[in-house]
């Protein structure tokens, strides 16, 4: 018996061996993307130390410059109410309106943009109302006069502290409220804006209602008398 083999031989496979011109190729284009790639990252890296030798960027100002009363009462509940227990006696109310004067300082050679900031006015810890400034920007080495208004009608004072507002009301003649807010500003460079810069704006002030008038002031460390 005669065996037959088949008549069809595949090729022979030979390995595949890449050309060296390509790999070339390939190795020098990314070489040429890690210099360009440096390049602009040293170029980064030198446009802001000019920015910052020639512009010298300071921090800027924003303090609470004046306060205005245009009118701050305190509604003490009726004598027949303060005689009958406490779980039915009413809380005092406060009504308030005043108007924030604060001056933005821009000591540098450059314009600042400011976001929009919401100053709480407090009386002994407890929220009674926000002061909004809107955002502005600020040309160059100037200073600006901002307003906003606080108004409060008819707050009810919880129960810790309504025997303290009436007696600061009515016998001390003196009602201090702390009014607090972070003001946040960025430097603007060619159409380009820097990190966010934090101004914290920490005031005490205190109204006489008598007089309906600001008897002090202070922000930070240094007092006013007004």
């Amino acid at each position: 018996m005669t065996t037959r083999s088949n008549p069809y031989q595949p090729p022979p496979r030979h390995p595949h061996y890449s050309s060296p011109s390509s790999s070339a190729s390939i190795k020098g284009c990314c070489c040429c993307l890690f210099l360009l790639l440096t390049l602009l990252a040293l170029l980064a890296v030198a446009i802001a130390l000019v920015v910052v030798l020639v512009v010298k960027p300071h921090k800027p100002t924003f303090d609470l410059n004046q306060v205005s009363v245009q009118y701050l009462l305190v509604t003490a509940p009726s004598a027949s109410l303060a005689s009958s227990t406490p779980a039915t006696a009413s809380n005092p109310y406060l009504s308030l309106n005043i108007t924030l004067i604060f001056t933005a300082g821009n000591p540098n050679k450059v314009g600042i943009r400011y976001g929009s900031t919401d100053f709480e006015v407090m009386y002994r810890g407890v929220p009674l109302g926000v002061a909004v400034v809107p955002g502005f920007e600020q040309p160059a080495q100037s200073s600006r006069t901002v307003r906003s208004t606080v108004s409060v009608d008819h707050f009810d004072v919880t129960q810790a502290g309504a025997l303290d507002l009436v007696r600061d009301a009515t016998v001390s003649d003196r009602v201090e409220l702390r009014i607090t807010g972070d003001v946040g500003a960025r430097i603007l460079v060619l159409g380009l804006t820097s990190p966010r810069v934090q101004v914290s704006v920490d005031c005490v002030i205190v109204i006489s209602p008598r007089k309906q008038s600001v008897t002090y002031k202070q922000c930070g460390v240094d007092g006013v008398n007004l």
